[in-house]
């Protein structure tokens, strides 16, 4: 039963989710300490020795900026809120579990660490940048404000569990303790993951929007979510760094997208964000099931 558990924690993370979605979604507030948790676990084993920027970094970075741009234009003309959910999926940065699920992968996850670090912090400076053009409506809000929103979120999640483990790592014995169950962060975001498929499927169940819109932001975060997957992976073949690089371009911090959606745009905008992390979700346990039956084998 634990081997099952094990091999199928993803879609068994899902299925809760999905099924249990009336429950699971009052925990909803566990959700930052989990991902507090599962961070400072993966922080505490990578050698900062090789969180420093390559070209790989610069092309993942950039070809996310230039592609979310592309997206947002030419979906513009057709529905501007499935523009603005879908470019969202694309600027949106990696998450904090990407790191985690690389590893499960038996991928760098150094790099997906460090990408994430970098990749948060310039979305925190060119989102503000690019909202007026995305949402007229914005002279109300103005960059600085808009940055420091972002950041407010970023820095509590992402700067200070690395900080902590930074400290820890002065205390060799300790670190190396915790360095040793730093597997168990998968455990903790397959729990986080619980509550968010939960709280997506809530939305979906009790949304009464337009169908067409709903469709079309489903269907187009599909598409970019496997369009980000296969571009990271191809780019970062030729650096030897083809599971790394897929899964810093193509996991999402939905979390935030949704958060940026429903507070800054339409609610429907969310819709796309929401279906994303299903997208990805199953993706990833595709890949891990692929791993382990090559493990097996």
């Amino acid at each position: 039963m634990i081997g099952f558990i094990k091999k199928y924690t993803l879609p068994i993370a899902i299925l809760l989710g999905i099924v249990g979605y009336r429950w699971f979604g009052y925990f909803n507030f566990l959700t930052p300490y989990l991902i507090f948790a599962m961070l400072f676990l993966t922080f505490s084993k990578i050698n900062y020795a090789n969180l420093k920027p390559s070209w790989l970094h610069f092309w993942l970075i950039a070809i996310q900026l230039v592609l979310s741009v592309a997206v947002f234009h030419l979906l513009r003309p057709i529905d501007i809120i499935v523009s603005q959910g879908v470019m969202i999926c694309v600027f949106c940065p990696t998450a904090t579990a990407a790191a985690v699920i690389t590893q499960k992968l038996r991928g760098n996850i150094e790099f997906v660490a460090s990408y994430t670090l970098y990749v948060n912090l310039i979305m925190a400076v060119f989102i503000p940048l690019i909202y007026p053009v995305m949402h007229h409506n914005s002279a109300d809000i103005g960059f600085t404000t808009l940055f420091l929103r972002i950041f407010s979120m970023i820095f509590p999640l992402l700067i200070c569990p690395f900080l902590l483990a930074v400290v820890v790592r002065r205390f060799p014995k300790i670190n190396s303790s915790i360095a040793k169950n730093s597997g168990t962060a998968f455990y903790i975001w397959s729990v986080a993951l619980v509550i968010v498929i939960a709280k997506t499927t809530k939305y979906f169940v009790e949304y009464e929007g337009d169908g067409s819109s709903v469709v079309m932001l489903m269907s187009g975060a599909l598409v970019v979510c496997l369009l980000q997957f296969f571009i990271g992976k191809i780019v970062g073949k030729r650096y030897g760094e083809l599971i790394a690089s897929g899964q810093a371009l193509g996991q999402k911090n939905t979390i935030f997208a949704i958060w940026l959606a429903n507070t800054y745009f339409n609610p429907v905008v969310a819709v796309g964000a929401g279906a994303y992390i299903i997208w990805q979700s199953i993706f990833n346990t595709v890949q891990i099931y692929l791993v382990e039956t090559k493990k097996i084998n």
